[in-house]
């Protein structure tokens, strides 16, 4: 279960396009940060995907990706140009197919190959087509689903939602949210050929005037069990309740938000209508990554918590620029997975009620994003140098490092206590003590 936003340069503040997602996952599924260089490949090669093989570009473009460890593609990700995808799980009347691309393969091939929007839209229609969408995507049991993607560049936004080999794409004109949902209805701007005639033909509807797709190919229980009608509500709400004054800070306080039923007792419940997510359900997903890109023609700056559980994590700035030590190669998948669950753990203890004065680390945490967000509003992108990035970059993570590691050293002898229903505590005390595996 995701959420995934977008507000173009009409409705922001600084005229930068804003894209965020918030990836959740099953809750001990490390999600890491993955930097990989533009390469140039030989004529017929091809590459592994998490299930299949497919022809591979002459060159594939620089990319960063967020995604679950042992998943090929990514949940969302970015490239060298400043396009950004995301992907959600989208439930439908179609059939599941066999092991093919995953939504997150797809993502992954689009910001590898593609330099806009309008590419990117096409190319995942493409992939579509050719090889279709399957395979297993839980990481400790079996989940299988349908995909959405949001799709944005420097200038330009498109959503696609997808149901087995249907399509139907909307271009954005200022916000827009998806969820794990079906959300394009009656008009859209690109569809499958054979979109609305499968609806007629299935009894889903009369004829044209009477389509609406997510009506139509929408599996009504499991949508509406995934919490994400409120989800959507929620975020969409946000981005409009502020539009004309979008900013990174907008952004994050989305990705931030829980079910009002929640606010005073965040960590010893769950509720699939969080955007941020805390496990312990009988889904059981969690929020495990959390990313804001801020585009614009200068620059863009990536905002990446690196960690689970964005209410209590740190967003830090991010370049992608030489010698930033941020990220990790693909060959340092271990590392990776290293980096998130030292984080990870610091979650734990706040869920086993360890950390005896949270208030005061969130206050220590909003603070220094604030210096963060200074730091990186003073400067002048395009003509700052490399060192200037770098530095900001360091000193966000040893901040973040600093305050992580001596809340832990204060509290580490603190008795454990995960409070709750019966069935959060049991969940919880079961992941806790998988972590380590």
């Amino acid at each position: 279960m995701c959420d995934t936003m977008v507000a173009l340069g009409n409705s922001t503040k600084d005229g930068s396009v804003l894209f965020a997602k918030n990836s959740d996952r099953q809750p001990n599924e490390p999600h890491i940060v993955i930097r990989v260089p533009r390469k140039a490949h030989e004529k017929g090669s091809r590459v592994k995907c998490t299930y299949i093989e497919i022809d591979q570009a002459p060159v594939t473009y620089e990319v960063l990706l967020l995604k679950p460890s042992w998943i090929w593609g990514c949940e969302m990700g970015c490239n060298e140009f400043g396009l950004n995808i995301g992907n959600e799980a989208v439930f439908t009347r179609e059939k599941y197919g066999k092991d093919s691309l995953t939504g997150m393969d797809m993502v992954r091939i689009a910001l590898e190959r593609c330099k806009t929007s309008d590419e990117a839209l096409h190319m995942i229609i493409d992939l579509l087509g050719q090889y279709g969408q399957g395979g297993n995507c839980g990481f400790e049991k079996k989940f299988t689903y349908h995909n959405s993607f949001l799709i944005a560049d420097k200038t330009s936004a498109w959503v696609l939602e997808t149901a087995g080999q249907y399509w139907a794409a909307e271009r954005v004109e200022d916000v827009r949210s998806i969820s794990n949902c079906l959300t394009i209805g009656s008009r859209f701007d690109l569809g499958h050929p054979e979109l609305v005639k499968h609806a007629v033909d299935r009894g889903w509807c009369r004829g044209e005037k009477d389509f609406h797709f997510a009506r139509c190919y929408s599996d009504r229980l499991i949508t509406r069990f995934s919490g994400s009608k409120q989800r959507l509500a929620a975020s969409t709400a946000g981005l409009q309740r502020e539009k004309g004054n979008i900013t990174v800070n907008t952004m994050k306080n989305i990705l931030r938000s829980h079910d009002s039923r929640l606010e005073d007792r965040l960590f010893t419940g769950s509720s699939l209508k969080s955007i941020c997510m805390h496990g312990g359900f009988l889904y059981g997903d969690h929020t495990t990554g959390s990313y804001i890109a801020s585009l614009n023609q200068k620059n863009c700056t990536y905002w990446v918590t690196g960690s689970s559980t964005p209410c209590i994590s740190i967003f830090k700035p991010l370049w992608l620029i030489e010698n930033e030590d941020f990220t990790f190669s693909e060959d340092e998948e271990a590392q990776a997975v290293g980096y998130w669950k030292e984080r990870e753990r610091f979650f734990r203890m706040v869920l086993e009620n360890r950390i005896a004065d949270l208030d005061a680390y969130l206050e220590e945490r909003d603070k220094l994003e604030r210096e963060f967000q200074e730091r990186v509003d003073t400067l002048d992108l395009k003509g700052s140098k490399h060192s200037d990035l770098l530095g900001i970059m360091r000193y966000a993570m040893d901040r973040e490092k600093e305050l992580i590691n001596r809340t832990v050293e204060s509290n580490k002898n603190n008795p454990a206590s995960v409070k709750g229903n019966p069935y959060f505590k049991h969940y919880w005390k079961k992941q806790n003590s998988r972590l380590g595996e």
